[in-house]
């Protein structure tokens, strides 16, 4: 059952669920109802996980933030990190630094090389004042240290929350992640995209189907064109304008896209000799870097990139010039610039656009999704003017194509990959509210059967869910390799770890576990001048099974209890108990203890004829050296006075005890108190048992 509805406040709760199972909550940060500040928070069984961190590119200062004031960041066990775009990962140095954030971090080893640069680049392009900079470069350097990354495929463990991640397409190292508490799974896809492009695979179909589905609906119920359509358009437009004497202006962020639009500018370059004239610019400050990274994590890519990586390099471009910024720019002639942001909001991309706009023989070509609130959305709709940098108005002459190559999943591609999945239940994000309405319906009438659920949560709207919470463990190694009888009971250790529960064999615990088994051989020593035999006639009252047999080393006369303790005649004045701790054996043990000091407290009907009655003086003598060497293992240092009081001296601090009185002299209070207490006690154990007359 799922239900929907506002929390005010998001922190880990300790009030049990009085339903049945446990609840589970999902509520988007970001990103619900939007376009944006991707971020979704999700509590289960006390484990608490975030998915993704980013900004909204359409507002600056903290109103770009998720409503991370809705939730308490020093609960959180994990965070997980899609990929590299800022919608998805740019207030991670913001959350790292700037709150109570105290959880771990994972991404994919080529989003955290890339998330440095770009949000390096952010930092420098951002107009903002300092007061409303939510990080700088240092909070960006010590964010790195604490991010951790993750393999594809590769399970990690966290609290007791298990996840790993799957390949996502969208752009290079972007994961989709599948995270499993106490057996519920859900499914987080990030952007992804189904469909392989010139240098990205597509994203895999996870192998198992999880409980819920939380996933992008960017494109709502759109079809994308088929790629050598969208390409010929692009090419076409810009070859046309070119021609013409015009300019184009391709905006789009330095990573990503970028590197899908100039694999095909460089190639179509290539195959017409007519254009070698005419410059290509990517014009980014992060440029090389860029290049550099993407030449690094060739193998992350799909098999064309890799074969032709074989005899050359395909990030190495031919016709291709790198631009750092607009100084360096020489605007005569026609000529290519791919700039970033992709939004025109500020940056070497809305400074050509103010330059260019006005001319008709120029062109802008969109490549991608836009963002509601940018230039790069409102210039879509051919408005007469736009409004400049320096706050002039100006008119919009220029040619305005949006061609998406947008690596994010369409209609077609959403509800195949759901059918295969089946979730029961959906959660759709990352959409504006009018696409995310128009699938949710068109995925209700795809899912007929009326099992799947389909949500459409806002910002901080909680989605509430309940699963059974029944728990269950599994038979492992040695005890699994018979399939026991029904009734038959299954005896080995329950080991739990996180929400999972295996019941092992002992011998396989170090195995299976992290745990190993250790045996304790006990023994104690009990004075007993008794005869031998009293102990064996008492033994055999009680027990069943009592052997007597001689120590093969010492020669002394021993008893063997249920083969579990045994009882050694050490010396005339004592006997040991010696066994292998246990439950059972502890108990044994423990009875043949009391037994022996009942037998010594009793009168003396048997005694060995040899032994002589012990003087009142002996007894006080051997009470005495019971005491001091009890004192000794309370106190350590514990020495005899020139006054016949026993001094006692701990970390420097010394008392005085007189034996006959019991009384104690010392400055401090606390161990005056201390020995008094020891020596009354002491006292009482070893004072002689007085013996009744027969």
């Amino acid at each position: 059952m799922a239900s929907t509805g506002q929390s005010p406040l998001l922190k880990r709760k300790d009030v049990p669920v009085t339903r049945e199972g446990d609840q589970l909550t999902i509520t988007p940060l970001g990103a619900g109802n939007e376009v944006g500040r991707s971020c979704v928070y999700m509590s289960y069984k006390g484990k608490i996980v975030l998915f993704d961190c980013g900004i909204h590119p359409a507002y600056s200062g903290m109103a770009a933030l998720p409503y991370f004031d809705e939730i308490d960041p020093s609960t959180i066990d994990v965070l997980l990190i899609t990929h590299f775009h800022l919608d998805h990962a740019a207030s991670l140095p913001y959350f790292l630094e700037k709150t109570t954030f105290r959880g771990r971090v994972f991404m994919t080893h080529a989003t955290k090389a890339i998330y440095r640069l770009l949000l390096s680049d952010y930092v420098k392009v951002s107009k903002v004042s300092v007061e409303d900079m939510l990080f700088d470069e240092q909070d960006i350097s010590r964010s790195m240290d604490k991010i951790e990354v993750i393999d594809f495929h590769q399970t990690v463990e966290v609290n007791g929350i298990k996840f790993w991640c799957y390949t996502a397409g969208h752009v290079l190292g972007a994961a989709m992640f599948m995270v499993d508490i106490a057996g519920v799974r859900v499914l987080y896809t990030g952007d992804y995209s189904r469909e392989e492009d010139r240098h990205l695979r597509a994203a895999e179909l996870p192998q198992f189907s999880p409980d819920i589905c939380i996933i992008e609906s960017t494109y709502g119920v759109q079809l994308h064109q088929p790629r050598h359509i969208r390409e010929k358009r692009f090419t076409d437009v810009i070859h046309s304008t070119v021609s013409q004497g015009g300019r184009v202006l391709i905006p789009a962020f330095a990573l990503g896209r970028a590197q899908e639009l100039l694999l095909i500018l460089d190639e179509y370059w290539s195959n017409h000799p007519e254009l070698h004239n005419i410059r290509i610019y990517y014009a980014s400050p992060l440029a090389k870097k860029c290049m550099a990274v993407y030449q690094t994590y060739i193998l992350s890519m799909n098999e064309r990139i890799r074969n032709q990586f074989a005899t050359s390099n395909p990030f190495k471009f031919k016709h291709i010039d790198s631009l750092n910024s607009i100084d360096e720019f020489k605007d005569v002639g026609p000529c290519v610039v791919m700039a970033s942001p992709g939004g025109l909001q500020s940056g070497l991309s809305r400074q050509l656009f103010d330059m260019w706009c006005a001319d008709k023989r120029n062109a802008c070509v969109i490549p991608g999704y836009v963002v509601e609130g940018t230039l790069a959305k409102t210039i879509i709709n051919e408005p007469k003017e736009v409004t400049l940098m320096n706050g002039l108005t100006a008119p919009l002459n220029m040619q305005v194509h949006y061609i998406s190559f947008s690596a994010h999943a369409d209609y077609a591609q959403t509800s195949t990959f759901l059918k295969e999945l089946m979730p029961p239940n959906i959660i759709l994000v990352h959409g504006e509210a009018n696409e995310m309405g128009r699938l949710k319906q068109k995925l209700i009438t795809e899912f007929s059967d009326g099992n799947t659920k389909i949500i459409t949560p806002k910002n901080c709207q909680s989605v509430e869910m309940y699963f059974n919470s029944e728990k269950m463990a599994k038979t492992i190694g040695r005890l699994a390799e018979k399939t026991p009888e029904v009734g038959e009971t299954v005896s080995g250790i329950l080991v739990k770890k996180g929400f999972t529960y295996q019941i092992m064999a002992p011998d396989d615990l170090h195995v299976f576990s992290q745990l190993t088994t250790t045996n304790i051989t006990q023994r104690i020593t009990i004075p007993y001048s008794g005869a031998f035999g009293v102990i064996k006639h008492r033994l055999e009252q009680i027990y069943e099974n009592v052997e007597s047999s001689t120590d093969e080393e010492s020669g002394v006369p021993t008893l063997q209890v249920h083969d579990q303790v045994t009882v050694k005649q050490d010396s005339e004045k004592h006997i040991s108990l010696h066994w292998t701790s246990d439950p059972v054996s502890d108990m044994v043990s423990d009875s043949i203890v009391a037994l022996v000091l009942n037998i010594s407290r009793e009168i003396p009907k048997v005694v060995v004829d040899s032994e002589a009655v012990k003087t009142e003086e002996e007894n006080g003598k051997k009470a005495e050296k019971v005491i001091h060497a009890l004192l000794v293992s309370l106190f350590g240092d514990v020495k005899l006075g020139e006054d016949g009081r026993l001094m006692i001296n701990v970390d420097g601090i010394v008392a005085h005890l007189d034996k006959q009185t019991g009384d104690v002299e010392s400055e401090n209070e606390g161990l005056k108190e201390r020995i008094r207490t020891a020596f009354r006690r002491i006292q009482s154990a070893v004072k002689p048992i007085p013996v009744s007359a027969s």
